[in-house]
């Protein structure tokens, strides 16, 4: 068995969770998003990313605006909605419970 796909697929499970954090914090250049998570080594390509952007949007998570440009084509902002807000708060409980939960079994010798 190869760790490094666990590893892959254990990061494509938090990215979900990771990009409604960034977006939470304000509105936010997908390009932004790819430089952070890219970062915090949640290593992702715009193959990626946009995906998920669209399955949020279209699950009223997020939503987007376009901003013109001084240098270049317009740009899509994305913001979180109140839905979207509302989501991440159960994320966040889950999430706590889940480090909680893994914290107790990993950390017993």
């Amino acid at each position: 068995m190869n760790a490094s796909n666990t590893q892959v697929q254990m990061r494509k499970g938090l990215l979900e969770f990771c990009i409604l954090h960034i977006i939470a914090r304000g509105e936010v250049y997908a390009s932004d998003m790819i430089e952070e998570l890219t970062e915090a080594k949640m290593i992702v390509v715009e193959g990626t990313l946009y995906p998920l952007l669209n399955r949020l949007k279209n699950a009223s998570l997020v939503s987007y605006k376009w901003v013109e440009s001084e240098s270049g084509p317009p740009r899509k902002y994305y913001s979180i909605t109140d839905e979207g807000k509302a989501f991440l708060e159960t994320l966040d409980e889950t999430w706590d419970s889940l480090v909680k939960s893994t914290h107790m079994i990993t950390s017993k010798k």
